[in-house]
């Protein structure tokens, strides 16, 4: 197939996926890689490197290209530190040193401390429509697999300590090994070795349990390379040709710079093409997130408050160098509306620039999980959503029955962020959008006789009046019933909030009468 002359669009996954072809050239199939250590709950700012690579594998799917798209769980790596939100940390402790792989579940019940936190981000990306195919690198080290990768290292030695002394302030010692090895009697990587032969053999001892040995690492898998090696050694294993990576590791002299001559220089093959992808914070929190701290934001914190496609759309929509913050806020209803624009641009309901459409448009793309809907599916702005959910106590099917126009795809999506919607209100949003619909408190409030005029006649109009009132003229007669009454009708809304709500403040007045409905709202005003 030919390479395209230009990206598609200024999209920046089309735009990437042009840069992949135009540095690599046509080929059969195209590798896209990323991957994790995992030593502590994967957070979302982990999260932006696998979806960086999710969507420009659809954008060369998009072009008609064959792509592998792998994940690697580096999780043959050391455990060094017990994040603060694991339970009962002190059990853990004793396993620091060992490969994450082969400390235990504290929650007891996968087979390992890394099987846990793999598990849980395994369940949780198809959701957002993403199935890459997983590699367990402690399986792979295990079986032996990089028996002639580990050899080929020890061999360019002085190749690896010349490239990796460029960038150290104080070179590496002269017996450096390009290797750790796990000892066979304690699990612990605190060994330290002591001759190769040449071939297979390395002989080891312990510092923790004093044991040593001479092992054959065809056949014994307790020998690892170390990161800056290990990684381009898959490179050349895998054949990768596209992987980003965090701003630390593009840092001058960091493990992709090193990680880009040992490729070429030990296993004689090209650096994959790359893009770097900036940190993610949270708002109203600053810093990097960290995992081995524990102080992370998870995918499934996330997903609580935005629905999936939304999610999407966050990173679909901002390019991988920008760092940007997760919201819980009241961020979270402007970054719903921006959602909302770009899909009313998609299907022409909204019109913008050709070119800035033509973005918009991938952009929208990208952030569905699976296929594009046939149609616009139905859009209930968040906010007012924020309104509908509470009417309903949180119950996300009773508010989708007041859409029985809607297809299946639409009610699918609004269940889910009715939802998402329900989580905000509970857990972030501000007090002032906060309320519980007196329908079924039989408390009352105490009101002057003006007052209880008012909400009998308000009362007695909306039974006669319902099926004729729309926001503006229910508002209009309100204002006339307090002003009949001598009154302002800024001091009667309290009253009716209290009424309604339990509370002197609450959405629009009008609007919110008609939305709750006409059933709920006359059962609260007959009491009085």
């Amino acid at each position: 197939m030919s390479i395209p002359q230009k990206p598609v669009s200024s999209q920046w996954a089309d735009v990437a996926a042009f840069r992949i072809l135009q540095e690599k050239g046509d080929k059969e199939q195209y590798v896209c890689a990323s991957g994790i250590t995992p030593s502590g709950t994967v957070h979302i700012g982990n999260f932006r490197e696998i979806i960086s690579v999710d969507l420009v594998v659809r954008a060369l799917r998009n072009l008609g290209k064959k792509v592998r798209f792998i994940y690697s769980w580096d999780e043959y790596d050391v455990f060094r530190k017990v994040p603060k939100n694991m339970p009962d940390p002190q059990k853990l402790e004793k396993y620091l040193r060992w490969p994450i792989t082969l400390v235990p579940d504290p929650w007891g019940k996968e087979d390992s401390y890394a099987r846990a936190h793999e598990k849980e981000v395994e369940k949780l990306l198809p959701l957002v429509g993403i199935e890459p195919e997983f590699i367990y690198q402690a399986k792979e080290y295990n079986s032996c697999r990089y028996a002639e990768g580990i050899k080929k290292a020890l061999e360019k030695r002085e190749v690896i300590m010349k490239i990796l002394n460029q960038y150290r302030k104080e070179p590496l010692a002269s017996d450096w090994q390009p290797v750790s090895i796990f000892c066979s009697s304690c699990n612990r990587d605190t060994t330290s070795v002591s001759d190769w032969d040449g071939e297979y053999g390395l002989s080891y001892s312990c510092q923790s349990c004093g044991h040593s040995e001479i092992m054959d690492f065809r056949k014994q898998g307790n020998v690892k390379l170390l990161w800056r090696i290990d990684w381009p050694m898959r490179w050349r294993e895998e054949q990768v040709d596209f992987e980003p990576a965090g701003k630390d590791h593009h840092s001058e002299g960091g493990s992709f710079d090193t990680a880009k001559q040992i490729v070429k220089e030990v296993y004689d093959w090209q650096p994959p093409a790359t893009f770097q992808y900036d940190f993610i914070s949270i708002k109203g929190r600053g810093g990097k997130i960290s995992s081995s701290s524990g102080e992370v934001i998870s995918l499934a914190d996330v997903l609580e408050v935005y629905q999936p496609e939304v999610v999407r759309y966050m990173f679909a929509g901002t390019r991988p160098n920008t760092e940007f913050a997760i919201s819980f806020d009241l961020d979270v209803i402007k970054i719903y509306e921006d959602y909302d624009k770009c899909e009313r641009i998609y299907y022409g309901a909204e019109k913008m620039d050709e070119k800035k459409a033509l973005r918009e448009k991938r952009t929208y793309e990208y952030s569905q999980v699976h296929s594009v809907p046939d149609k616009m599916p139905l859009q209930v702005p968040f906010r007012h959503l924020t309104t509908l959910i509470q009417i309903h106590n949180g119950d996300a099917d009773a508010l989708c029955a007041m859409f029985p126009e809607a297809d299946a795809e639409s009610l699918k999506r609004l269940r889910t962020r009715a939802i998402c919607a329900w989580n905000w209100v509970r857990n972030f949003a501000p007090e002032d959008f906060r309320f519980s619909l007196r329908v079924d408190d039989d408390t009352t409030e105490e009101l002057s006789d003006t007052e209880l005029k008012i909400v009998k006649t308000l009362r007695e109009t909306l039974e006669e009046n319902w099926d004729n009132f729309d926001e503006k003229t229910l508002g209009e007669t309100f204002y006339a019933i307090c002003q009949e009454n001598g009154k302002e009708a800024k001091e009667v809304f309290p009253v009716i909030y209290k009424i309604l709500l339990g509370k002197e403040r609450g959405p629009r007045l009008a609007s919110f009468i008609l939305t709750v409905g006409k059933e709920k709202v006359q059962k609260i005003l007959k009491r009085y």
